[in-house]
This record gives C-alpha cells, structure tokens and sequence, in this order.
C-alpha cells in the first residue's frame, strides 16, 4: 500500500468532482443518494473518471461513496443494496489505479455527514432520514466497509454542521485508517469567513475546535469557493498543525443536480492553488463543479519532498 503521510514540501494532486463528473457524463443523479448509487448501472463510466483523474495527474482518487450511507440509500429505496453499491464503488477506483499502473495511487473513502436535501434546493430536509443518531450509526457502517474493502485512507468530506460532524469524526477514528478531514466554509455578509451552512452564521474558527478532540493526519478546505480558501486556511493553520489540504467547488447545487454556472478557468484555479501552497498547502484538487482539466492544470505544481526529509526517510 502506498503511503499516506505527507513529508515536508510535498506537494500531491487529489481528483475533482466525482458525482458531478458522473452528472456530466449522463448517469442519472438520485433524489436523496445523489450520486451514491451509479456503481449500480454505471460501473464503466466511474472506472473512466478515476481513469481520467489519474491521467490528469491525481495521486490520490476518491471513491464515489460520499453519500452512500445506508439512510440516504433507504430513502431512494436502496437500502438492501448498501454492500453491493459501496464494493462497487470502492473497487472502481482501485481497478482504475490498477489499470493505470500507478500502484502510488492512494484511494480515499468519503465519508460525509450529508442527509436528506430538500429537492431543488441545496438545504437540509429535517423531516427524513431519521436524524442524527440514525446518521451515527450509519456512518459507522460505512466507515467499517471503507476499511475492509481496502480504502488507503478516510476521507471526511463537507464538514460543516457542528452536531453532525462528532459522529463521522468517531466512526473515522474507530476505523483505524488515516484520516483526512475537510471543512466547507463560506464567507458572511461581512467579510468574515463561516462554516458553509447559511442557516448558522457559525465563525469558522469555531467549527474547526472539533480538531482539538480528535488525531487527524491531514486538514483542509473544501467544497468553498476558491476566493473563500486563503483566508480560511490561515484560521485552520492557526489551530492545526498537520498537513493541509485544498480543494474548492464551483457552480452550485440544486438537488438531485449541480448547477454547472461561472465554473472557474482551470488557469484561474491554478493561479489560485499556488497562493495555497505559499500559505502551506500540500494536497490541492478540486471538488463540486471541476473536472479532470482542472486537475491537469494543477499538475505543474507537484513537488516532491524536500531534500533533507527525504534524504531522512521521513
């Protein structure tokens, strides 16, 4: 198995967008799964988005389990199908890191907090999905599963709500994989930078105090408009020592589909990333709304580690 630490100056690509890629390429997005279920019917063209990743240069793919859980598979009428569509997903990526010849590449599992989202809007629907112990319970299914089908390393995706977030950082923990966790964030009417959610005006720097409860290998920000990025990583260095990460969206969601709207210059998200890696950021990608283009113009920015840790086996 690759290496899922990060030495001093390295710098790695992560993939884009994988449920709005699957949009792209036709596969039809679920009311309340979203994406999760595509393994199902539309095994070939999720292998050829990890294919595609990895061709742009991505070191690290994220199988397509980010809303796979069993709640949200129940409410689209899936939940018995939880084990065959979570293998299939998870062994998509890894036949496409086989098929590439890049045993290097690491293959993230996604693991969200995400419930039900009012249809065609991108807020929370509270009266499904059996609330926050039913999410606890399902993610730690999840997390379970990502282990034993052989992901490198949890990825928690989209972590934004402060009552939701605890239970997906104790099924990672209970996983025993590494884990990465990335925080969504906005900015408020004033300039200040907040957690994503628009119906709590939560100061970022508060969302973040989660990372004193728990060990995370790696830290960043995601799903967060790229003009939002900077400034929220220099709130999370100031409280996070570890190793960051960056990965901003663009467009906007209206359930079951992304809005593919002002989506950012794939040079425009270059000029962007390197002012991220000035401020300490060691894995750059993409998230909602970018594509495989997107992380091949972050490419050039790829380093590997610097010499004295390397010649140190760090």
């Amino acid at each position: 198995m690759a290496s899922t630490t990060l030495r001093a100056g390295e710098v790695r690509l992560l993939d884009g967008g994988t449920g709005t890629e699957l949009q792209k390429r036709g596969v039809t997005m679920t009311s309340q799964a979203w994406c999760g279920p595509a393994a199902l019917d539309n095994i070939a063209i999720l292998e050829e988005i990890h294919r595609d990743y990895i061709a742009a240069g991505a070191d690290i793919i994220t199988a397509n389990t980010y809303a796979t859980s069993r709640v949200l598979l129940e409410l689209d009428g899936l939940g018995d199908r939880f084990e065959e569509i979570n293998r299939a997903s998870i062994r998509a990526a890894q036949k496409a890191r086989d098929s590439c010849g890049r045993p290097d590449v690491l293959v993230a599992g996604s693991l969200s907090h995400r419930g039900p989202i009012a249809e065609g809007t991108a807020r929370p629907d509270g009266s499904a999905g059996g609330g926050v112990d039913a999410m606890a319970r399902a993610v730690s299914e999840l997390a379970a599963m990502l282990r034993d089908e052989g992901c490198d390393l949890i990825l928690l995706e989209m972590m934004y709500d402060p009552i939701r977030m605890a239970p997906v950082f104790s099924a990672a923990a209970q996983s025993g994989l590494p884990v990465w966790a990335g925080f969504s964030a906005r900015r408020g009417d004033d300039g200040a930078v907040l957690g994503f959610d628009p119906g709590q005006d939560i100061p970022f720097s508060d969302l973040i105090s989660i990372l004193d409860d728990w060990k995370i290998d790696a830290a960043g920000i995601m799903h967060t408009p790229s003009d939002v990025v900077a400034d929220a990583l220099d709130i999370l260095r100031a409280r996070f020592d570890g190793p960051l990460l960056a990965y901003p969206d663009s467009g906007y969601f209206k359930s079951p589909h992304w809005q593919f709207e002002d989506v950012i210059a794939p040079a425009d998200l270059r000029d962007f990333a390197e002012g991220w890696v000035a401020r300490g950021a060691q894995v750059l990608g993409g998230c909602c709304g970018l594509s495989p283009e997107h992380i091949a113009a972050l490419e050039p920015l790829k380093r590997g580690p610097g010499p004295e840790t390397a010649r140190a086996g760090a």
